[in-house]
């Protein structure tokens, strides 16, 4: 009973989490098809047999499926959940047609596509805001107080003292960046400008590569310069300041968050950082016992990835029908039905290699 209850302590937390990130997806999609005048039939979070479920006065059927593994919003005109046009859509009357997904003009159909992923991002915004306008927001200055012996910053000439304002180009503010982006960065050379006696000077420093392993028992390949910080501090931002950090953190995670991915893709970073359901249920049972705030920040950056994720072009995913119509916006006429009909089943096929491939590696991980 006791194995039970502890399960149960991590599944709770990652259904609360996920449904929240999922509707606040479809809902995007779905005010988007509205304002474009679009029959909405099904708004669902989860798959498969219905749970529980109302209609509304529009005639959209808003219910909790049994899979909560996703979610999706069905259009008049659609034949599944892939959003495929219906056998007898070119049939409809032209009444019907209004208010047929279909038969919108093309950028209609890309509002409304993109309307999910946007919704993931704006969300994240509003909750980093909220975060950073009351309880503040992660700033540590980036200035050195301690240098590890014989590490690449002591040995490229870093000081303790020294205020790092840039890396490679890019602005630096706080702590926190700079640790992301040598963490993301292991045996890269990188240009540090440097802050000192009031003059601005360029060191190369390259990160060493360290593994480390999490609370999770995944191992991480990090880079690290041997440099220690002062301390953690949080800054409050007003009303306007906090939205701008908020714009600013969502920008952030997701370049870097495409930048890891590239990483991976090239070789030069480990898949062993990627996890399926399961680990993300590990780690929202993790935030769920450190309290709503933290529950809050994760909440945010699972919104960003659940957004960028749908933006790859993958048939079957966002990504993959804005792709179809953008070349339909190009060509001037739609691509062929056969095609897409192909393309999508070589998605969800895609889509299904990736959900057991990173299981797998959670089922792995935890040696069941």
């Amino acid at each position: 009973m006791e194995t039970i209850a502890n399960i149960w302590d991590y599944v709770w937390p990652f259904l609360v989490i996920l449904a929240v990130i999922v509707f606040v997806h479809e809902l995007g999609h779905y005010l988007i098809a509205r304002l474009n005048k679009v029959r909405v039939e099904v708004f669902s979070v989860g798959f498969g047999p219905e749970l529980l479920g109302i209609n509304d006065r529009h005639g959209t059927r808003w219910k909790i499926s049994l899979l909560p593994l996703g979610g999706y919003v069905k259009f008049f005109g659609d034949s599944n959940v892939a959003s495929t046009p219906g056998e007898g859509v070119n049939e409809l009357s032209s009444e019907e047609k209004n208010y047929s997904f279909h038969h919108k003009k093309v950028w209609q159909r890309i509002a409304v596509v993109t309307g999910g992923p946007a919704a993931n991002f704006l969300f994240a915004i509003i909750i980093f805001a909220i975060l950073f306008g009351t309880v503040g927001q992660r700033f540590t200055p980036a200035e050195v107080s301690q240098i590890a012996a014989n590490s690449p910053a002591e040995i490229a000439g870093l000081q303790a003292g020294d205020k790092i304002i840039g890396i490679d180009g890019s602005d630096i503010e706080r702590f926190e960046e700079l640790q992301f982006i040598v963490q993301q960065n292991p045996k890269k050379d990188m240009v540090f400008e440097i802050l000192r006696d009031g003059s601005s000077k360029f060191i190369e420093i390259t990160p060493n590569l360290v593994e480390r392993e999490d609370q999770f028992g995944t191992t991480h390949r990090i880079g690290q310069i041997g440099i220690i910080k002062a301390g953690i501090d949080y800054k409050k931002h007003n009303t306007g300041g906090a939205v701008l950090a908020a714009i600013k953190e969502t920008a952030f995670m997701t370049w870097e968050t495409l930048k890891a991915i590239g990483q991976m893709i090239g070789g030069s970073r480990s898949t062993d950082e990627l996890g399926g359901p399961i680990r993300i249920a590990e780690m929202s049972g993790q935030v769920a016992q450190q309290g709503f705030v933290t529950v809050l920040f994760f909440m945010a950056v699972l919104s960003i990835n659940l957004g960028l994720i749908n933006l790859f072009p993958i048939p079957m995913l966002d990504g993959g029908h804005l792709v179809f119509y953008f070349i339909e916006a190009i060509r001037g006429r739609p691509v062929r039905q056969k095609i897409q009909e192909v393309g999508l089943r070589i998605g969800f096929l895609l889509v299904i290699a990736l959900m057991i491939w990173v299981t797998s590696k959670d089922v792995i991980r935890l040696g069941w």
